[in-house]
């Protein structure tokens, strides 16, 4: 069994595991790439170095993207560079056309980008259920479609990372994704299927999404915003309180974090079953005023 069949039949929990991230730059790069993406694929190393220490000065993560299906040979390619912090979401594009700058001013995109994780030699399941995925997004929105290298969570697959918010979603098929972007347009996620978003820490986006399961399947709890995080509080002992915005005033949910039981396979390469990580809920406080 796969480990995305395995975490489908154990439940693993989705919520709290988005991998941190407050910028993102993809370079378009048609292909093949090896399993470690940016070491094993060909690329310059002086643009390797760059865009390393782009990542490390930003908090930024870099991935290889392409179109779904086959690139044409010797069309010219893309990079975009994506910001990710909450009043600051923009996504700037350009040519590869010599070096990687980084920092290049490149022109603005207005439209959201879809990553959809197909890197097959890093894990199976993000082949086998990533790539059908791309190709029924690209379908409805070809513009907007990437298929792009590890974004972490395998045995999520078929994994989607929605830019420039940094959203990402997971267990996606063919008959989702779509609704996904809907969603995004109108400025809404898919509860369900998120992830959390990789701007906040584990134990916020866990909260985050608590909450909108708490207030059930309403207009409000849908919206991007909705629960946003004003702060988080170790406690110790693996638990966080996590002070969310809510109606002109706070929910001070308190979770713990804590490893199911069940072992699994988190990865399809992993040699030994591990127990999936987990957030459990301890305590709910709601203020009906600001603090």
């Amino acid at each position: 069994m796969r480990c995305a069949d395995a975490a489908d039949a154990a439940g693993d929990a989705r919520e709290g595991t988005a991998p941190p991230a407050e910028r993102w730059f993809l370079l378009e790069h048609p292909g093949p790439w090896g399993r470690v993406a940016f070491a094993q694929s060909g690329l310059d190393a002086a643009d390797v170095e760059a865009l390393s220490e782009w990542a490390t000065r930003t908090r930024g993560r870099v991935l290889l993207v392409r179109r779904p299906g086959r690139t044409p040979v010797g069309a010219p390619r893309r990079w975009f560079r994506v910001d990710s912090r909450r009043g600051h979401e923009e996504i700037r594009t350009g040519a590869v056309a010599g070096p990687l700058a980084p920092d290049a001013p490149g022109e603005v995109l207005d439209e959201a980008l879809c990553l959809v994780c197909a890197h097959g030699r890093h894990d199976t399941c993000c082949a086998m259920r990533g790539r059908p995925v791309a190709a029924a997004l690209a379908a409805a929105r070809p513009e907007q479609t990437w298929e792009c290298s590890h974004v972490g969570g395998d045995r999520f697959a078929a994994n989607l990372v929605v830019l420039p918010h940094g959203l990402y979603y997971g267990r996606v098929d063919e008959g989702t994704v779509v609704e996904v972007a809907e969603a995004h347009e109108r400025g809404d996620v898919v509860p369900r299927l998120l992830r959390g978003r990789a701007r906040w820490l584990p134990a916020a986006q866990a909260a985050q999404q608590h909450a909108r399961e708490r207030h059930g399947d309403s207009l409000e709890s849908r919206r991007i915003g909705a629960y946003e995080p004003a702060g988080t509080i170790p406690l110790g002992d693996g638990r966080w309180q996590v002070r969310l915005r809510h109606d002109g005033g706070y929910l001070f949910v308190t979770v713990a974090a804590t490893a199911r039981p069940e072992k699994g396979l988190l990865t399809c390469h992993a040699v030994n079953a591990a127990h999936p990580p987990a957030f459990d809920v301890v305590d709910v406080i709601e203020t009906s005023s600001s603090m």
